[in-house]
């Protein structure tokens, strides 16, 4: 698939750092609880760390106690791709930019939250920028 945004694999090398390019560009993921974003409070804007593109706001974020921001919808749908991801020994979904294709976490589904969606984008705060309103 063809992103607005494409580089070489050196080039996004060169920009990230190894962890961002672990999680960003190699689906990996960032230890539980490592991102301050999890908890924090302030209205903001997150933009994929990758390219910049603005994919939630701080009024869809909620503290699902999980390790990692939760989100219970993007700022838009055409702002991130779903890709099903069968590793891990199970399906989930896996969320990416969709400027970029840099992958960002997954969603999940039915879990329970007091949400409007019943959703939760369990986004790597690695992923993520943050741009106070």
């Amino acid at each position: 698939m063809g992103y607005d945004v494409e580089k070489t694999e050196d080039d996004w090398r060169d920009e990230l750092s190894a962890a961002e390019y672990h999680v960003l560009r190699e689906a990996g993921t960032e230890r539980p609880f490592s991102s301050s974003f999890e908890t924090d409070t302030t209205k903001a804007v997150y933009a994929c760390r990758a390219c910049g593109a603005e994919l939630f706001r701080s009024d869809t974020k909620f503290d699902a106690h999980c390790g990692w921001p939760a989100f219970y919808s993007p700022m838009a749908e055409d702002r991130v791709e779903y890709v099903e991801d069968r590793s891990m020994f199970s399906v989930r979904t896996e969320v990416r930019c969709k400027r970029c294709g840099s992958h960002l976490g997954h969603v999940f589904e039915g879990e329970g939250f007091d949400t409007p969606t019943d959703q939760r984008y369990c986004i790597n705060g690695i992923s993520l920028t943050q741009v106070p309103d």
